[in-house]
């Protein structure tokens, strides 16, 4: 069986026996603000993101009959949910100045197209990879455009049997393809991460092995890097109480820290295999040891 545990994603290297690729979801916790997003773009940097990563959707297309004329409050008002998507979607112009933004911090950036006119629109801007969320999995036309580019896919299997899983992957391929492990609640629940799934997801697929987290809390994806995760990717806000339904699973700027420190942390954690005598427990043998006629 041909391995492809290893994908290129621009100029990183995403897989086996590499560090992990760390993806800061601003999505839409920007609320249409391009200074919002730009401070959220800020802190990934900081912290030492490889990507940050957004959503792309033609309103008409992504959302469905029985939503578009459902009523809501809003910051701008009350509107319908059609009305509110097409308020929070981002246009050429705003890409244009991420992109050019993105390209000055120095941290690349891709999105999650949610109907295949989307991947038309981001194809402009060149993007290194393309993500499936969670609730376009069974889509097959957009797959389909998405497979058309010839970039390398991250597939989100939120809300997903493995029946579902299977049939994307297999549609897919699995060379230039990472499997991200998911639960699609927000926040979603302890019990309910399953992070063994990654182990489970391993075994089954000759591809990468992510995780997409929407729990609150920072130390749960660090295990799932620990338990083999190479990506791992987090939404991202200024604040939690912003508006939006991602906000309450988004970490803020503290948390991002700590994510980034931990998951870089881990094979220094690890170590060897061989156990070792540290010179820094010499003297304590010396100390505290009384007894060696064993």
């Amino acid at each position: 069986m041909t391995k492809h545990k290893v994908v290129q994603i621009g100029d990183k290297l995403v897989g086996e026996h590499q560090p992990v690729f760390i993806v800061a979801e601003i999505g839409i916790n920007h609320n249409a603000g391009l200074d919002i997003c730009k401070q959220m773009i800020d802190i990934a940097v900081d912290c030492g993101c490889d990507a940050v990563k957004f959503q792309k959707r033609t309103p008409e297309i992504s959302v469905p009959e029985h939503q578009k004329d459902i009523v809501r409050e809003t910051p701008w008002g009350v509107m319908t949910y059609l009305e509110y998507r097409h308020k929070i979607e981002f246009g050429e112009a705003d890409y244009a100045e991420i992109d050019r933004y993105c390209k000055e911090k120095g941290i690349m950036w891709f999105a999650s197209p949610w109907d295949p006119p989307s991947v038309d629109f981001l194809e402009q801007f060149n993007i290194p990879v393309y993500k499936i969320a969670s609730a376009s999995i069974t889509y097959k036309d957009l797959l389909a455009k998405v497979k058309s580019t010839g970039k390398p896919v991250i597939l989100s299997t939120g809300m997903s049997t493995m029946e579902q899983i299977n049939k994307a992957v297999n549609f897919l391929g699995q060379e230039n393809l990472i499997v991200l492990h998911c639960t699609s609640t927000y926040p979603s629940l302890d019990e309910h991460l399953d992070l063994n799934v990654i182990k489970t997801l391993k075994e089954m697929f000759d591809a990468p092995i992510g995780y997409s987290g929407h729990e609150r809390g920072v130390y749960s994806s660090v295990l799932a890097a620990a338990l083999g995760a190479c990506v791992v990717e987090r939404h991202i806000t200024l604040d939690r109480a912003m508006y939006g339904s991602d906000q309450a699973a988004s970490l803020e700027r503290r948390g991002l820290e700590i994510l980034v420190k931990e998951i870089r942390n881990i094979p220094v954690y690890l170590g060897q295999s061989t156990k070792r005598v540290f010179e820094s427990e010499k003297p304590l043998i010396h100390k505290l040891r009384k007894f060696d006629d064993l």
